[in-house]
């Protein structure tokens, strides 16, 4: 599956920095993370479904390492920069292993199947 980005060739070179460093330090961030860590979530403050991702996994006895970047009153561009590069729309944002897994309902379903204990092992 190729997601559809905007190829560097339809982006003028003057603006090309702009676009590559845009918040890259959040992005850094995370990416050290995920690579430190088996299980990453990403979330932000008043947002219920990270607090929920969070308690499945607890639930599960899976250890996890959270971030939490803002509230719904401010950090928002710093919180785009992660979507965008991730190419999902919400949060949280759960990684396991390195691989984004998706939101909370979706590491619900991992959860419930198994196979997150799968990826896990």
């Amino acid at each position: 599956m190729a997601r559809p980005v905007l190829g560097e060739d339809h982006i003028h070179p003057a603006i090309r920095q702009v676009v590559a460093s845009h918040h890259h330090d959040i992005i850094e961030e995370v990416q050290k993370a995920v690579a430190t860590h088996p299980v990453v979530v990403v979330g932000m403050a008043m947002n219920p479904m990270p607090t929920k991702a969070r308690a499945a996994l607890t639930q599960a006895g899976i250890e996890h390492t959270y971030l939490e970047y803002g509230s719904y009153f401010n950090t928002w561009r710093r919180r785009d920069a992660l979507k965008m590069w991730t190419g999902w729309p919400t949060f949280p944002m759960v990684f396991v292993k390195g691989v984004l897994v998706g939101g909370a309902t979706d590491v619900q379903a991992l959860i419930s199947s198994g196979e997150l204990k799968k990826m896990l092992a």
